[in-house]
């Protein structure tokens, strides 16, 4: 029994979103854009800071100028446009939208981001889960199916490509999800829509119970500035912008994300690298002995070891400098430089018969 009375029972075994800092070995578990902002848009923010930010002064809590830059980028309108501090805030905010208050549950396919059922359980939200096909990681249409009729499932979640699995949804997934009822909120997770070039974006007009959530974590290099967006209804839009903490954007964090829009094409030049390294890597993994690794849309590749559990190889693998995540019964590898890439096979083979 837990000492402190006030706290709610259900929390007391709520585990938290794993995220431990390894500076000793090179970082691939994170799926962070390998190479840093370059040192010129670093000094151009850096002066910012220091002559054009008042710290004495809150920053925009509406984002103006903001959403116009994300929206011109994005083909959307404004007015479609919310921002979060991560997505991990838009999707708190979504769920207190719409099922807080014994409304409905979310159902998530498994494995997945781990933050929607974290982030629901903490708002005393059912999570209903559905395990993915085994040897694909599809979406099991007829189990998700009988979850929303049967479970009053509020809300679906659904990344696009899949974290950890890299997989997009298939012409037969997208079908179901357009054939989902109007009183059912979608989510679309783009994460990594720079890596995929895939967007449900030209379809959301016909479907205001979609959103689209994206961030400039990845791509844009912006992990350490924690900014996503949502691409919805604008009257869901409102209601996001009404509930979520005021000022929850600092200053510094907005002008970040203005630069990097103001020089996209500055910033997303190295994507063909990390698309190249991707493939390599891909081929690299077929060919070691006991490794089914399977392709991948986004900037990472998801695999599994035979004779190996997915726990004892990451620490081995990590004692030897690469850092890797394990997660839904297997490994994620995120795609480094090409040194950082090199150096992960190379101890990964000292492993492995």
């Amino acid at each position: 029994m837990c000492a402190l009375q006030y706290l709610r029972p259900d929390l007391l075994h709520l585990k938290p979103y794993d995220a431990v800092p390894t500076p000793a070995a090179d970082k691939l578990d994170a799926n962070e854009f390998p190479l840093d902002w370059p040192e010129g848009f670093k000094q151009k923010l850096s002066l910012l800071w220091e002559k054009g930010i008042p710290s004495n002064r809150y920053p925009d809590a509406q984002h103006r100028g903001l959403k116009q830059a994300i929206a011109a980028y994005a083909g959307a309108d404004p007015d479609q446009i919310s921002l979060g501090n991560g997505s991990d805030e838009l999707i708190r905010s979504l769920l207190i939208a719409t099922c807080v208050g014994g409304r409905g549950g979310i159902l998530v396919a498994e494995p997945t981001f781990s933050m929607y059922a974290i982030l629901a359980q903490s708002l005393g939200i059912p999570v209903v889960r559905v395990p993915r096909h085994a040897e694909t990681f599809a979406l099991d249409l007829e189990r998700c199916q009988q979850a929303v009729v049967e479970q009053r499932v509020r809300v679906v979640c659904l990344v696009d490509p899949n974290s950890p699995t890299g997989n997009g949804l298939s012409i037969a997934e997208w079908a179901w999800v357009e054939g989902l009822p109007a009183e059912i909120l979608v989510i679309l997770d783009e994460a990594y829509f720079e890596f995929s070039q895939h967007t449900a974006l030209p379809k959301l007009a016909e479907h205001p119970n979609w959103v689209i959530l994206r961030t400039f974590s990845k791509a844009f290099r912006l992990a350490a500035h924690r900014v996503g967006y949502a691409i919805g209804h604008p009257q869901l839009v409102r209601v996001l912008d009404a509930i979520r903490l005021p000022y929850n954007l600092s200053a510094i964090s907005q002008w970040a994300v203005q630069i990097a829009l103001e020089h996209a094409e500055e910033f997303l030049a190295d994507l063909p690298l990390i698309r190249q390294e991707r493939e390599a890597l891909y081929q690299a993994l077929q060919e070691l002995p006991g490794v089914r690794v399977w392709p991948s849309q986004a900037n990472f590749l998801y695999f599994r070891v035979a004779g190996w559990d997915p726990q004892d190889l990451q620490r081995a693998w990590q004692e030897l400098g690469t850092c890797v995540r394990c997660t839904g019964g297997g490994l994620r590898l995120t795609v480094g430089t090409p040194a950082e890439n090199r150096r992960a096979l190379e101890r990964l083979r000292q492993l492995l018969p």
